[in-house]
């Protein structure tokens, strides 16, 4: 249909138009033709290059790791065939595996509980006045350590003094009058026993005596008042302890009791900790605390690597906290070099029990499985067992757990390159400062091919998966 149609648009035009004309549509359907088969051919030609590409960047990196390795190296971890030596996959090195070992011992060791605390003085007093008046000096400096009664400021004393003289003048005036009535009462006495005055005038005059005592009583009562007051007028430090900001300035009227007062006095030293412990461990500190045991505790800093200072337990809250199923303790410190501050946050150890003679082993030397804790243990035949043990609490500074059962004192026990040990491994073991538990022609390292293909491999780096385990000399 196509060439009927073509052929009729032929005829139906001149001669050279219609040569024209086909040699155009030619032309036209080569190019088409052409552009059909372009794409298949293109995406065909970049998966041959790829797949060059690829090929030779991995056969020049096989050349290039073959290079570097030495023949110790590809005799120990596998050849051409890809198996990790006579061994097997995942053998290692043909000969015996460089370990360090150590061996377990006893030590006393002390159980502790560590929990989060806050500083907190046992004294924090705000300095107000007692009296109105205006403030004429101002004695300490902010930041100072001030001694219990030491002056820090001064009120305006002349009011008072002059209340004070107004008062000790009226006493001076009754006591006078005092003084004569007990006269008269003399007099009327003796003229009463001679008959000559009645009695209603003794009983008159023996009053007026006691009315006279009275006055004097609140003459004497007016005077302390305005001897108090005076002193009132001089504020000293309530505790000795640390002066804070300045919240007056001199020349400032103050008021009696007022809310803002004129500085804040912490008491240092001794100064207390306030920390929490969960109901759980509430019996653990209870035990030793009702037999008459004094807790020592301990306060570090926030790495809990530098001991600020060293207290014990000074009292536990009379309730736990339903909220937080937790309870108040406070631990009282001497803090003599000031290592405490005020709402300071310090990391508490509380010791509450000391393991004696209990069996210890370097934390390294623990491992994790499926069915817990174990060991690799040091034979005499220089292989090693996998021992099951059940760990305890660690040491001060962690570097040991102690072992409450699996292990007795004396052991050796695999702390280095246990990574690449199994059952009845053949070990060397490396002597190190601690222990030489190697046979005496085994303590200087590995020999031979083995240690020079393991000085090569780490030169560049240890495969993962490997330890860190050196020559011991």
């Amino acid at each position: 249909m196509r060439f009927a149609s073509r052929w009729w648009l032929l005829s139906a035009l001149p001669s050279s138009r219609a040569e024209g004309f086909s040699s155009t549509m030619s032309k036209f359907l080569q190019k088409q033709n052409r552009k059909r088969w372009l794409w298949p051919l293109l995406l065909l030609c970049i998966l041959i290059a790829s797949g060059a590409g690829f090929y030779y960047f991995k056969q020049r990196q096989s050349n290039t790791g073959n290079q570097q390795r030495s023949p110790e190296f590809n005799q120990g971890f596998g050849g051409p065939s890809g198996r990790r030596g006579p061994g097997g996959p995942g053998g290692g090195f043909s000969g015996p595996t460089p370990v360090k070992a150590a061996a377990t011992r006893t030590a006393d060791v002390g159980v502790y509980l560590t929990e989060l605390g806050t500083v907190t003085p046992l004294h924090t007093i705000t300095v107000n006045s007692l009296v109105t008046g205006q403030l004429m000096k101002v004695l300490f400096r902010e930041g100072q350590m001030v001694k219990q009664d030491e002056l820090l400021a001064e009120i305006d004393p002349r009011p008072f003094q002059a209340q004070l003289l107004q008062a000790e003048g009226a006493l001076a005036r009754d006591q006078a009058l005092l003084k004569e009535a007990r006269i008269d009462l003399d007099r009327y006495r003796t003229l009463f026993a001679q008959d000559s005055i009645a009695k209603q005038q003794l009983d008159t005059q023996d009053s007026l005596v006691h009315q006279y005592e009275g006055t004097v009583k609140t003459d004497q009562g007016q005077v302390d008042t305005a001897k108090l007051q005076l002193t009132y007028s001089h504020i000293t430090a309530p505790v000795a302890g640390l002066v804070g900001l300045r919240l007056v300035d001199p020349g400032n009227i103050v008021q009696a009791n007022s809310t803002t007062g004129l500085a804040v006095v912490t008491q240092m030293q001794p100064i207390s900790v306030i920390f929490t412990i969960t109901q759980d461990d509430l019996p653990r500190v209870l035990k030793p605390w009702r037999a008459g045991n004094q807790l020592l505790v301990d306060a570090y800093d926030r790495s809990q690597k530098t001991k600020l200072a060293s207290g014990v337990l000074s009292s536990i809250d009379n309730q736990i906290d339903q909220t937080t199923g937790t309870v108040k303790l406070r631990a009282q410190f001497d803090n003599e070099d000031v290592g405490l501050f005020p709402n300071q946050f310090v990391n508490i150890r509380i010791l509450i029990d000391t393991l004696h003679g209990a069996t210890v082993v370097p934390v390294a030397a623990v491992l994790r499985g499926a069915k817990g804790s174990f060991v690799y243990v040091l034979k005499p035949d220089q292989t090693v067992t996998v021992r099951q043990v059940t760990t305890g609490p660690s040491d001060d500074d962690g570097q040991n757990v102690t072992i409450e059962n699996g292990l007795a004192p004396g052991e050796l026990v695999i702390v280095d390159g246990t990574d690449r040990l199994r059952e009845g491994a053949k070990v060397n073991v490396a002597s190190n400062d601690q222990n030489s538990a190697a046979a005496p022609g085994q303590r200087h390292g590995w020999n031979g091919a083995h240690k020079g293909a393991h000085e090569r491999r780490f030169k560049r780096g240890p495969p993962e998966g490997a330890g860190d385990s050196k020559d011991g000399e």
